[in-house]
């Protein structure tokens, strides 16, 4: 068999959070691996680049948000967006990745071919397609679409003769001081959005359809800051990092063993937050119980405080109609506004919307199976890159970077050029389908995402600590992973997408 030399080793693609610190683990840990980052936007940063809306911040803590080789020094633990972006921006310097980065590089498809064992990518680039090819593709894209946005179906919402704008795509010159604004939503946007906008705003009014937890978190980390003054960086950042793993871990085993009593305990922090007389009960108690939504965390309070002040309300039902001067609901109530946001959630995708085809076969995403959280069955030379649904992004991104340069390194060590989590028909079929995660992107996308299966390897909890046995101690020759020089994948008939022609290669 003929193997054809690829351009690259590895093509990572996404340029954000992910992207700049999968990098960092490939330069240091397999130095001998030729790699670029192809990135679709003119600019590093990704998430943090992309949202630029008023107030944009993470509701996870810099301390596990941030990599685990780069100290987070800023004295903010829940911190912009802006000081996110430049730590990215800073860890790409550090490192000399920016280099490495191919701008407006836009993937569009990965065609596999067992034959020449290689990646072969379509890219758009200066408006026309040009092919890349590797031996490894490492997906740092994400789990959502760019370039759209969840926006619902509301009667009468072309009759609205005041601004719409969606949080993605913030204009950069909006100016809303002294008006009346309805703010759609309510997620972490949402609840973002609410106390900075009612800084300048007239009023601010949070329309949501129903309650989520909302809890508050100090700003700064007292104890990593006083640490910090008597510690060296690289001494201070991990024990306050690690004390922030465990500490998060303990609060879930608690709420775990005592949903109602979280419940109780979360409402019940709410209630202490507002005035006496405010209807907490209405616009606080969420229909769910906690963990399968994300909560979300305001630092410092100031969601409560800007609602005890009177500068912002909440509005709970459901939405009628939009009419030319705002927004009607059921109840007969209507809210005037000049502007509304609709802070109503992002559209999920995997692999950032590739086109999959394997030795000839069209890949159809949605009957893909996931392993152990980091590849998909019958997808070789893959390992895609996402974060903790209950915990900080970065802490899952960094396992797997470290479980892949360890995979390459044992491919290298053993000669093979190929690695497949081979699922057969009846793996395929043995499906997952209950959600423990009810958010409304994660349910509105469902029927089109990657599955769970229902036995071990196609399974993953949102387990860090489980996850760190599996990923840094497990054995990469699991069973599961089939190693070779180039052996064609057949895939399950379900795998196949609908409608294709094309036959596995011989």
């Amino acid at each position: 068999m003929a193997m054809t030399q690829p351009e690259f080793d590895v093509l990572i693609i996404g340029a954000g959070l992910s992207g700049i610190g999968v990098a960092r683990y490939l330069k240091t840990r397999c130095p001998d691996q030729r790699f670029a980052i192809l990135e679709s936007k003119p600019r590093i940063g990704g998430t943090w680049d992309l949202f630029r809306y008023p107030g944009i911040r993470s509701d996870s803590d810099m301390h596990t948000m941030g990599y685990a080789f780069k100290p987070w020094t800023n004295a903010r633990a829940i911190a912009d967006g802006g000081a996110i972006l430049n730590y990215i921006r800073e860890t790409a310097e550090e490192n000399h990745l920016t280099q490495m980065i191919r701008f407006d590089h836009q993937v569009k498809s990965a065609t596999w071919s067992s034959a020449e064992q290689i990646w072969r990518l379509e890219v758009l680039h200066d408006g026309g397609i040009r092919s890349l090819t590797c031996r490894f593709l490492f997906s740092c894209a994400g789990y959502y679409r760019h370039h759209e946005g969840y926006l619902p179906e509301w009667p009468g919402y072309e009759d609205y003769q005041g601004q719409l704008v969606h949080p993605q795509f913030w204009p950069e010159d909006l100016d809303y001081s002294g008006k009346k604004i309805i703010v759609i939503g309510s997620g972490a946007t949402a609840v973002t959005l609410t106390p900075t906008l009612a800084q300048k705003a007239a009023h601010v009014w949070q329309v949501q359809r129903s309650p989520t937890y909302v809890v508050s978190r100090p700003g700064e980390d007292e104890f990593a800051n006083r640490l910090r003054r008597w510690l060296p960086e690289k001494l201070a950042y991990p024990i306050t990092r690690w004390r922030t793993i465990f500490g998060s871990a303990k609060r879930r085993k608690r709420m775990v063993a005592n949903l109602e009593g979280t419940r109780k305990m979360l409402i019940g922090a709410v209630a202490k937050e507002l005035p006496p007389d405010y209807d907490w009960k209405t616009h606080f108690v969420p229909r769910y119980l906690p963990g399968q939504q994300r909560i979300c965390a305001v630092p410092d309070g100031d969601m409560f405080r800007t609602l005890s002040e009177g500068k912002a309300s909440m509005v709970t039902g459901e939405i009628r109609r939009f009419t030319p001067t705002g927004v009607e609901m059921t109840d007969g109530t209507h809210l005037e506004a000049d502007l509304i946001i609709t802070a109503t959630g992002l559209v999920m995708e995997s692999l950032g919307g590739l086109e999959i085809v394997v030795d000839g076969q069209a890949v159809d995403r949605s009957k893909l199976l996931i392993y152990k959280g980091f590849m998909y069955s019958n997808l070789p030379n893959l390992v895609y890159f996402t974060g903790y649904t209950n915990a900080s992004w970065t802490l899952k991104v960094d396992l797997v970077a470290d479980y892949a340069c360890r995979l390459l390194r044992f491919m290298q060590r053993k000669g093979h050029t190929q690695v497949v989590p081979a699922a057969n028909e009846a793996d395929v079929a043995n499906v997952n389908s209950a959600l423990k995660f009810i958010s409304g992107y994660v349910v509105r996308a469902a029927h089109r995402l990657p599955k769970h299966g229902k036995a071990w390897p196609w399974i993953h909890e949102q387990d860090y600590f489980w996850d760190r046995k599996t990923l840094k101690r497990g054995r990469i020759d699991d069973g599961t992973l089939q190693f070779s020089r180039g052996t064609p994948v057949r895939l399950p008939a379900a795998q196949i997408a609908e409608g294709s022609d094309q036959v596995a290669a011989e």
